[in-house]
């Protein structure tokens, strides 16, 4: 499997424009390594970038994005793709205000219990299993579309 891909590459499988990437790497959002001007994305960094996409693509507002990087980094001292490789599901859930990260089913379970308005579910080790499954078969990545999402799209 590819160690190393190029903007180019990362921007043909996730569909994120040049432009985009290249500010995430501006704001500190998704950093690369860098070879002269060439900016090299390493597999923990192109499934950071196609999780990041999938929840923009959700309506996550990018500070909203970059709130969870940090706070994974921060907590965990791991990079998004590495947390939630781990054992454990994360879901991310949010009511457009508050922002939960959660592994136990009960804790999910009771947030959706109390929400007083509809939440925004997503596994994001779910996400990051696709997207390397993807990269493995040389598929655009659609990171976070679980079998049941696809169905439910498909159905609508």
């Amino acid at each position: 499997m590819q160690k190393r891909f190029t903007s180019r590459e990362v921007v043909a499988l996730t569909g994120i424009t040049p432009r985009q990437l290249q500010w995430w790497d501006e704001r500190r959002i998704v950093v690369p390594a860098r070879e002269g001007h060439r900016r090299l994305y390493s597999m923990d960094d192109l499934v950071e970038v196609a999780v990041i996409c999938e929840l923009r693509r959700r309506r996550f507002p990018l500070q909203r994005v970059r709130k969870v990087v940090r706070f994974l980094q921060r907590e965990f001292g791991k990079r998004l793709a590495e947390t939630v490789s781990a054992a454990s599901d994360y879901h991310l859930l949010t009511d457009g205000t508050n922002l939960y990260l959660e592994t136990s089913a009960r804790q999910i379970v009771d947030i959706l219990k109390n929400a007083r308005q509809p939440m925004l579910a997503i596994c994001l080790s779910d996400a990051v299993r696709q997207v390397r499954a993807d990269i493995r078969n040389g598929r655009k990545c659609n990171a976070g579309e679980s079998g049941a999402a696809w169905a439910m799209r498909r159905a609508s």
